[in-house]
């Protein structure tokens, strides 16, 4: 491979309208892209008492068996799992008859209380109107019977079938009285990676003896998501928990509050003050006195990161706004790997085209950038990585391992401790002393 020739087929930032404009560094992406179905699968097993039911081929239906006995929070092979396996009889001329009767087995045998239809590509493409089917099944048996469609022909990775099985349960969701609502109550909605009991907003929210109801994915019951409304605010803490706060805000009025991974000391505080003030309740001296500590130390490490020329992988958090966090420390993108774009109106999109417009490409194929970083040339390289491969070019690669439990300041400590730790490891490296 020639990492000039590989970067001439890259588009810089700046001239990107849509994600489709956002090209791959090879044809190939390794170690290659999950499926929506593996989103669906890690959303469901979250939810106690729901069902997953799979309609897709043989190699679909094999694929859901075998990941949900080793994880996913499905346990073992007498598991929540179950697979409607079609031939191509069902192909030809439909699946609803199969369905039906496996669907009647599966209440003679189990009952569950709620089941999740997920459909795989080989529906989307014949076109099985699986969505009518759900219904038919959910009036007949007086349970909610929700589709899920997961067609990876139109994605790019795993996130969509986790949004979109969350986003599923506002139709189990009951209304219910202003009464009802309680401004002590929230949802935590979009929790990916990590436990939120563990993160920083969680001790906060204790704290101020605020209750955590529906946390979705993550862990909740088929009880917490009925009553969700009752809650007086949602904390959207991944945008994949956008469309279901969406929905949640048009049909019953809750409001929600966007606190991601921010790495800025100001957009964590402005979350902070935006929630304490749904929540009705005055913000603490001790998140001031830790925002005020963030900015010193964000002061403090731009001398040791200002002119750190970096390639960012895929990482916890958000993309955008964690390189707009860097570029504003000084440090210049090379290239940025993403599946995602939100546009050239976004704030965070404009404040790095504001000093800097790096290349872009698809997340992750970690093997063509080794002769882009001979072309590039940066010091530090955020995300998953050969260590050892990396230092042989005198690259430093920052890690974020740590990361997936955090929410609020803490994200920006850690994230700062570690960008300059890397920083101080790259200028040894340049220097000739930091080989392993």
């Amino acid at each position: 491979m020639n990492g000039t020739e590989i970067i001439s087929r890259l588009k810089r930032l700046g001239d990107v309208n849509s994600v489709k404009d956002i090209n791959q560094l090879t044809a190939a992406l390794f170690p290659g892209a999950h499926c929506p179905l593996m989103g669906a699968m890690m959303a469901v097993g979250g939810i106690e008492d729901a069902v997953l039911l799979v309609l897709g081929t043989d190699e679909c239906t094999y694929y859901t068996k075998k990941a949900t006995i080793g994880g996913f929070s499905f346990k073992g092979i007498d598991n929540r799992c179950f697979s409607v396996v079609l031939d191509h009889h069902d192909v030809t001329f439909g699946c609803r008859e199969k369905l039906q009767d496996a669907f009647k087995e599966l209440m003679d045998d189990i009952a569950p209380k709620a089941v999740f239809i997920v459909t795989t590509c080989v529906l989307e493409v014949t076109g099985d109107d699986v969505d009518s089917m759900a219904a038919e099944l959910e009036e007949q048996y007086r349970i909610p019977v929700l589709p899920v469609h997961t067609e990876h022909f139109k994605t790019a990775n795993h996130i969509p079938g986790v949004r979109d099985t969350v986003t599923a349960c506002v139709s189990m969701m009951e209304q219910v009285s202003n009464e009802q609502i309680s401004h002590k109550k929230v949802n935590i909605i979009g929790q990916r990676m990590g436990k939120f009991q563990e993160t920083q907003l969680y001790e906060i929210l204790v704290k101020h003896n605020i209750e955590i109801g529906m946390m979705l994915p993550g862990g909740t019951t088929l009880e917490d998501i009925k009553h969700a409304a009752t809650a007086g605010v949602n904390i959207v803490v991944n945008e994949l928990g956008l469309p279901l706060a969406e929905r949640m805000k048009k049909r019953f009025g809750t409001p929600y509050v966007m606190f991601d991974k921010y790495v800025a000391p100001e957009h964590v505080l402005q979350a902070y003050e935006e929630l304490f003030d749904y929540l009705k309740i005055e913000m603490d001296e001790e998140l001031e006195t830790m925002y005020k500590e963030c900015v010193q130390l964000t002061e403090d490490a731009k001398e040791i990161l200002s002119g750190m020329r970096y390639v960012y992988g895929n990482t916890a958090l958000s993309c955008y706004e964690y390189n707009a966090f860097m570029v504003a420390m000084g440090m210049e993108p090379l290239l940025i790997q993403t599946n995602e774009y939100p546009g050239a109106a976004d704030s965070y999109v404009k404040s790095i085209l504001e000093c800097y417009n790096p290349y872009v490409t698809k997340s992750a194929n970690i093997a063509p950038l080794q002769y882009v970083y001979d072309e590039l040339k940066p010091n530090l390289y955020l995300g998953h990585e050969y260590e050892n491969r990396l230092r042989a070019k005198k690259i430093a690669l920052v890690h974020d391992n740590n990361l997936s439990s955090m929410l609020g300041f803490d994200v920006t400590k850690a994230v700062l401790a570690e960008l300059v730790r890397a920083a101080k490891d790259a200028k040894e490296l340049a220097a000739g002393e930091g080989g392993k």
